[in-house]
């Protein structure tokens, strides 16, 4: 589904340049659950961006779902980023005065898609808050509030979840609520890619990329992978 070939991407400051990244080349298969790490200035915040079509190569080709994105137009980027995949980040970014429901509407109002309180509704229920629609997310924990999140990058039926750092602002108990409900969605058939900088959290992936100055210097499976319970 995913195909980076020696993907270069080069900020320019002032007369001075940085490589954030520098020649990656991979592959990413649909239904793969992956893990991106690396520590600060590794480049995968970078890579986060080019795989979300926040940014396009500088030079390279990244290709998804066999299209080259560098060929599109701002609108078209706009396009696959609303329809093909669903965003997650560490901060939730709901909207503060608004309900949960009408959260994970917004979307759906962008994609032109009919009977969005039905699909918004089922989204919710789909990540446990069916009871919870009409909460605002200050009448919501930390965890519940990234349900939402969740419930809204589903919404749409994308290809792909991109999580950045889904859960840098959760407890512990919630971390393994999300990352459990992010298996499950995995299973379901989804293309999973989480950017994290928690070991905890990549070893829930079922493939771990590390990279370091821009490049990968590991693509292997976790050692020890958690599993999630399934029930009985």
């Amino acid at each position: 589904m995913i195909e980076l070939r020696d993907v270069t991407k080069v900020y320019k400051m002032g007369e001075a340049e940085l490589r954030a990244l520098n020649g990656v080349s991979l592959k990413i298969d649909t239904g793969d659950l992956v893990a991106i790490m690396g520590a600060s200035g590794s480049g995968k915040s970078t890579m986060m961006n080019v795989l979300g079509c926040l940014d396009v190569p500088t030079d390279g080709t990244y290709k998804l779902d066999g299209v080259d994105v560098g060929t599109l137009s701002d609108n078209q980027l706009a396009e696959i980023r609303n329809r093909k995949i669903g965003f997650v980040f560490q901060s939730f970014n709901l909207i503060p005065r608004t309900t949960a429901v009408r959260n994970v509407e917004l979307p759906m109002v962008y994609a032109g898609i009919a009977s969005r309180r039905d699909h918004a509704t089922a989204a919710l229920e789909r990540v446990g808050l069916g009871n919870r629609a009409k909460h605002m997310p200050n009448e919501l924990s930390g965890g519940q509030q990234q349900r939402v999140a969740i419930a809204r990058a589903i919404v749409t039926d994308p290809v792909m979840i991109l999580a950045d750092e889904p859960t840098g602002n959760l407890d512990s108990h919630s971390t393994i609520e999300i990352m459990k409900l992010l298996v499950e969605l995995n299973e379901s058939g989804r293309t999973v890619i989480l950017i994290t900088h928690e070991t905890e959290v990549a070893n829930f992936a079922k493939r771990i990329i590390t990279l370091r100055d821009g490049q990968v210097i590991s693509d292997r499976a976790p050692e020890n992978r958690t599993l999630v319970d399934q029930p009985e």
